[in-house]
């Protein structure tokens, strides 16, 4: 593929009623209703808010084959007020209620890791080679009447893997990796194209967005090596609320669409299903208005491997590039330099001002022509005073460059000053190709400078900022290239924000924590409590808690899974009842939702991890 420059992967057309996606249809935009499938007013009233914000598919949770079976009822009030937008059935458990599932909806969502296989009990099962491809016959036997049934009724499907409901029997094998995500999900797909039925769609989700952006990477390698060109829906599953939800699904998202990956997308939030539709229309409409774009010369690097990278090699240059966590600069071009404790930039560019206060532990950026060597300052340099590179005696020098400012003689001067940092810079409507460029660049070159990434915008919405920098940072991050961030707008958004929005860029990429991680689903019909508020009870109890990682799981369908990597869960167990988790193991069962929060608290105090 073309790391470089930006064109959508082709993909077969999928028939969903009236809106067809792939192939050379717009990228589509759904969201998921989260209300009780057996309610039809309920279900009908949010479908159409989701309709109105533009949604063009709806998901409804189907529990059983009640719920199945409502959906003629939902399906047939929405035709009757003129709303077209085709209804997805979402399936977990039970194969049976697919099955009526897809005589009403015009989509049906399976998941390979509990449509036949067991529901897990995370333990090691054994298979000899005959057992497993016993176990293949099985997925078959059951698959196939189904997709009968589906070709009879015109009904497509998604086969949707979620990193955290693999089945016992796909993580014995493959482990808890991106290869056993795609093997279950390959499983499926060989099934269908051996019976000659086309019209799927797959996802292949996780919460941790360098799981799920590796692993629709492989995804995507694995179906071209087998000649399969299904249309994929991207999604970050249990991404939260507000600006962490945000980010973090504008990174992963992002990341895949900006290498042309992708079809229809959702952005799961823990907020009102019609509020996701609007985050998913800038994201699209962002990366994909680099369409046609000035080609962008990349060299090609045969040891880069782009399905399972590794961060690039650079010298350590003070606390930048090497070994060291991805710094974060900011610009405070007016004098002001507050900043926020928690989230306090590890340098600041003051430009022609040097700084008259220095505050304690912050080191300052200051343009070469006027820096006077003082503690705790640091010169940049522009292009064109490179040739005063040599002359300055700092342990550590800036340079602001662009991917065509990467010419001989700064490939030169590069050579000999290991203790430059580059800050890469671009105009180019695809910034995000000609700033991966510029580093393969230098790794053609066996250049080990590190390299901090320069991100300019012009924007007055915080949301929009962070929807934008995210995805332009995305697969930088996943691809290894990132050894520090610099955020800078022309625009009202307080400077302090952005420093905020930098951090929460790398811990969203999982490479810099700075903050409480809350791991939160977007709640569905399943849920069993008030999602929305019971985040921000836990919230407003332990966000001071830096690095904690704790998921908030509205039912068991994902939850111990999804949570593989969080230090705590809280899981609704039954209507108004919650259970909660250590790691993945349960230690308190049934709680009264009223209790839960105290008794979560309590937990994590017993555990030694309050402060």
């Amino acid at each position: 593929m073309d790391l470089f420059n930006y064109s959508r992967r082709e993909t077969s057309v999928v028939n969903i009623g009236a809106t067809p996606l792939g192939g050379d249809n717009p990228i589509r935009i759904q969201s998921m209703t989260n209300t009780a499938t057996q309610d039809t007013d309920a279900c009908v009233a949010q479908a159409k808010r989701i309709a109105d914000a533009g949604g063009e598919y709806v998901r409804l949770t189907t529990q059983g084959v009640k719920e199945a079976e409502n959906l003629r009822n939902i399906n047939a009030a929405l035709r009757r007020d003129g709303y077209m937008t085709p209804l997805v059935a979402d399936v977990h458990f039970n194969p049976r209620v697919a099955d009526v599932a897809a005589l009403y909806a015009e989509k049906v969502r399976i998941n390979p890791g509990n449509y036949v296989d067991a529901a897990r009990t995370f333990k090691h099962l054994e298979y000899t080679d005959e057992e497993y491809a016993q176990e293949l016959q099985k997925i078959r036997d059951r698959f196939v009447p189904f997709l009968n049934i589906c070709k009879e009724n015109h009904t497509a499907i998604r086969i949707g893997v979620n990193h955290g409901s693999l089945s016992d029997r796909i993580m014995s094998r493959y482990g808890d990796t991106p290869e056993g995500m795609v093997e279950s999900c390959m499983e499926f797909l060989r099934i269908c194209v051996d019976e000659h039925f086309t019209d799927v769609v797959i996802s292949i989700k996780a919460s941790n967005t360098v799981v799920m952006v590796r692993t629709v990477r492989l995804l995507a390698a694995v179906m071209e090596k087998e000649g399969m060109h299904f249309p994929l829906h991207l999604g970050v599953t249990e991404a939260g609320d507000g600006e962490d939800g945000r980010i973090k699904s504008a990174l992963g998202i992002g990341a895949l669409l900006a290498d042309g990956l992708g079809d229809t997308i959702r952005v799961s939030l823990s907020e009102a299903p019609e509020a996701e539709i609007p985050v998913a229309r800038k994201l699209v409409d962002y990366v994909t208005c680099r369409k046609d774009h000035p080609y962008i010369p990349g060299p090609n690097i045969p040891t880069f491997n782009y399905l399972a990278p590794s961060r690039r090699q650079t010298v350590a240059v003070r606390n930048i590039g090497g070994d060291n966590v991805p710094v974060v600069i900011a610009a405070r071009l007016d004098g002001d330099l507050t900043t926020d404790p928690q989230f306090a930039p590890d340098y600041i560019y003051t430009g022609h001002q040097l700084p008259a206060d220095v505050q304690e532990g912050v080191q300052y950026i200051v343009d070469a022509d006027v820096w006077e060597g003082k503690p705790d300052t640091w010169p940049a340099f522009k292009g064109d005073q490179m040739p005063f590179v040599s002359s300055c005696n700092a342990a550590l020098k800036f340079l602001f460059i662009t991917y065509m400012g990467l010419n001989d003689e700064a490939l030169a001067c590069l050579k000999y000053h290991p203790e430059i940092v580059l800050v890469a810079q671009s105009n180019h409507p695809n910034r995000l190709g000609e700033q991966r460029a510029l580093v393969h660049q230098l790794m053609q070159e066996g250049l080990s400078n590190p390299v901090v990434f320069f991100q300019h915008y012009a924007e007055e919405e915080k949301e929009d900022l962070q929807i934008k920098a995210a995805a332009d940072m995305g697969a930088l991050i996943f691809d290894g290239l990132t050894d520090g961030i610099f955020l800078y707008n022309q625009g009202s958004i307080p400077a302090t924000t952005l420093d905020a929005t930098a951090f929460g860029i790398l811990q969203a990429g999982r490479l810099r924590t700075s903050k409480t991680e809350y791991i939160s689903c977007p709640g569905c019909g399943r849920t069993l409590y008030d999602l929305q508020s019971t985040i921000a009870r836990i919230k407003a109890a332990t966000s001071h808690l830096k690095g904690l990682k704790i998921g908030i799981m509205g039912c068991i369908v994902n939850g111990p899974g999804e949570m593989a990597d969080a230090d705590y869960g809280y899981v609704g167990a039954g209507r108004g009842k919650i259970s909660l988790y250590k790691k993945k193991e349960c230690i308190e069962k049934n709680i009264p939702e009223e209790e839960a929060v105290e008794k979560l608290i309590e937990l994590i105090k017993a555990n030694g991890d309050w402060q």
